[in-house]
């Protein structure tokens, strides 16, 4: 743990380097499983922004005619309706794919109304018997009109084109014929970027050659005709572009074009129609004419062209992470984690850091997206750093707690367990109580009877040797009981508990009586041990009291102590010194002795006046506790004792000198009954004053 501490800086840098290199190495092995997650995730991050961020702005001038359902069903019309429009009749005549003439009719009645361009996603390839007056219109309107063709890429890429009775053999180098393909992301099959241009040998898998022919898109074909060729990426790639609104060109079902109540009703009699690009396609479910793009999965081949046109027209083409700068940034990820880690070494603030950081990149990458069409790459960099942070985090949280555990071990070889607890896990609750505050506790001193004579004539190796295992033994039972070691004083032990955290007054006082039982027993097995090797076996006396102490941090400037002062702490000193006179290893005040009574069995000793007290107080012994096995003989004949000893008090000597002479019959060693029954007689015989109330005054501590 020292090694870990000591090398800190390094083993950090290596953990940030580690998780930057994993992200890092994802890039070169995108097909590892975990490794290609971030990259896998930077492309959805990227449609989020073109879904969430700005988008090309939608174009008026665009109009969508969709061969939608009602127009390939056809509303119910009267027969005067269908006799008034040849296109009714044309296409009431057999279903779609209606006779061609009905494109010749659309081309004069849109070119009519002053529309600038009609477009056709539609591939009129088969022939059709309205063919020749569909190719006298497109010669008519030759340079306003434009067909779509298409590359079938499943079958070595061959051309489906408008045929040869539309337009002349070489089609797709005809100005009036565009390919209507996009080409999809090969990972998810979505289309985010559009071809304008492509030549025969890209799609042939050759390489660039001088007499490759070029052909163009759909859109490339339209933007030219309309004038802004200079608009259109020269080269032959995809490029991709930042997608209009969802709903930027919503479909109008194209029979009402025919039809003279919506003709006039929603196209003005087709003034709607001037200087507008007019797209032709179908918008109708059965057909499956839909794209998967970022946008939705149902984008219609159509809507996608016209969303090409507005790119091109708005200059709105995305741009990717150069690869070394993406690189780059990865590193300078797990770099500015290492560093907020190194340096900062707070884990919240830290944790903040990298939030905020977080936070930040991701608004400068919605920033670059809105503004210049950047996609800064964020998914991955999010990922080195905060894996990078959070590993670092997860070892420094690590390198903590070992340090608070050693800490620990090595402070409560001097403090209470509890009190270490507390500090370290409550800082500032336990420091705010340092300051001096009023609590009740309990408390309790221990000290062993004729030690320092002992100490005087035994081997001093041997005697510490025995003290340590006698205090280790009796700290551990105060431990274990929730008290707190306030000090060892030479063989005395003080020991409180409220102080630090406190579970109640009764409780408090419980665990303490609980705690002098168990010392009174381990006292009773180290002195069956020390007897067996041969050495002198110790007594010991408690005290208890319960009251209200001072709690703070006692002592001089160059060193502080974090005790208990008051009167109560004196009674508890004053009782433990007590049990010499009256015979008994525990003695409880009276305060403490309610708090305990209904689990412990108890005795009344005497009533006492100690040194620096003006009040008497009444003291008790511990039998034991009310859920072990007591003899139930003794607790009969303590009862005659008890009622002995009131006798006593209340002056009727006679008869307390009779009850304790029955008590000591079976008990003929009990010193406190021997030592009542010697002043009931004494008392019988010459009886005390009126002013006497049994209370012994005590001039020594």
């Amino acid at each position: 743990m020292h090694w870990l501490s000591r090398h800190r800086f390094w083993i950090l840098a290596l953990i940030c380097a580690f998780c930057t290199g994993l992200i890092f190495s994802g890039h070169f092995f995108p097909g590892t499983p975990f490794l290609s997650v971030p990259w896998g995730g930077e492309q959805s991050f990227e449609d989020l922004l073109r879904r969430e961020g700005r988008k090309t702005p939608t174009r008026d001038d665009f109009v969508f005619l969709g061969i939608d359902q009602s127009t390939l069903q056809l509303p119910p019309m009267t027969t005067e309706e269908i006799a008034g429009s040849r296109a009714f009749q044309l296409m009431t005549e057999r279903p779609f794919p209606w006779s061609r003439e009905v494109w010749a009719l659309l081309l004069d009645r849109l070119f009519g109304a002053g529309a600038r361009l009609v477009m056709f996603d539609v591939i009129f390839s088969p022939p059709n018997d309205g063919d020749p007056a569909f190719h006298t219109t497109l010669d008519r309107y030759r340079d306003k009109v434009v067909l779509g063709a298409n590359f079938d890429m499943q079958n070595a890429a061959q051309a489906v084109t408008p045929n040869d009775t539309l337009i002349p053999p070489q089609q797709l180098l005809d100005d009036r014929v565009g390919f209507v393909n996009f080409w999809p992301d090969p990972i998810d099959g979505k289309i985010r970027a559009a071809t304008y241009r492509v030549t025969d040998r890209q799609l042939a898998g050759l390489p660039p050659h001088p007499s490759q022919e070029i052909f163009e898109s759909l859109s490339a074909r339209a933007l030219t005709k309309i004038g802004h060729a200079d608009d259109i990426p020269r080269d032959f790639r995809g490029h991709m572009i930042r997608f209009s609104a969802l709903d930027a060109f919503e479909p109008r079902p194209l029979y009402e074009v025919f039809d003279p109540k919506f003709w006039h009703a929603n196209y003005a009699d087709g003034s709607f129609f001037k200087n507008k690009i007019v797209m032709v396609g179908s918008s109708a479910q059965v057909t499956h004419d839909v794209f998967d793009t970022p946008m939705s999965p149902e984008t219609s081949g159509p809507a996608l062209h016209l969303q090409a046109m507005a790119a091109a027209l708005g200059h709105e083409f995305l741009q990717p992470t150069p690869p070394k700068t993406g690189l780059a940034l990865v590193v300078g990820a797990g770099l500015a984690a290492w560093c907020l880690i190194v340096f900062l070494r707070r884990p919240l603030l830290c944790l903040g850091g990298l939030v905020v950081i977080a936070g930040a990149y991701l608004g400068a990458a919605r920033f670059f997206y809105d503004k210049s069409g950047l996609l800064l790459l964020t998914v991955p960099v999010l990922s080195a750093l905060l894996l990078s942070g959070l590993f670092s985090l997860g070892f420094e949280y690590a390198l903590e707690r070992l340090e608070k555990l050693r800490t620990r071990r090595t402070l409560e070889r001097y403090v209470s367990k509890n009190l270490v607890k507390e500090i370290l896990e409550n800082p500032d609750s336990y420091y705010s109580t340092l300051r001096g505050v009023r609590v009740p506790v309990t408390m309790l001193f221990s000290d062993l009877v004729g030690f320092t004579t002992l100490s005087e004539k035994a081997d001093p190796e041997a005697l510490v040797a025995q003290l340590n295992e006698y205090l280790t033994r009796m700290t551990s039972v105060v431990f274990s009981n929730g008290g707190t070691l306030d000090k060892f004083i030479g063989d005395a032990i003080m020991a409180v508990w409220g102080n630090v955290r406190s579970f109640g007054v009764a409780q408090d006082a419980k665990n303490c009586a609980r705690a002098a039982l168990a010392m009174r027993w381990e006292l009773r097995q180290l002195n069956e041990k020390w007897r067996d090797e041969g050495r002198m076996g110790l007594g010991m006396g408690i005290g208890i009291n319960q009251g209200e102490v001072i709690v703070g941090n006692i002592g001089s400037q160059e060193r502080m102590d974090p005790t208990v002062i008051g009167d109560s702490v004196n009674l508890a000193s004053r009782l433990e010194g007590l049990t010499r006179i009256y015979g008994v290893d525990i003695l409880v005040g009276a305060t403490a002795a309610e708090l305990v009574r209904d689990e412990f069995h108890l005795r009344s000793v005497a009533r006492v006046q100690v040194k620096g007290k003006t009040k008497p107080v009444d003291a008790f012994t511990f039998i034991g506790a009310r859920n072990e096995d007591v003899d139930p003989q003794l607790l009969k004949w303590i009862e005659v004792y008890e009622e002995a000893l009131e006798k006593f008090r209340a002056r009727d000597f006679t008869q307390a000198k009779i009850l304790f002479s029955r008590f000591l019959e079976f008990y003929p060693d009990d010193l406190l009954g021997q030592m009542y029954l010697t002043r009931s007689l004494e008392y019988e015989r010459q009886p005390p004053d009126e002013a006497w109330d049994a209370v012994e005054v005590l001039t020594k501590k």
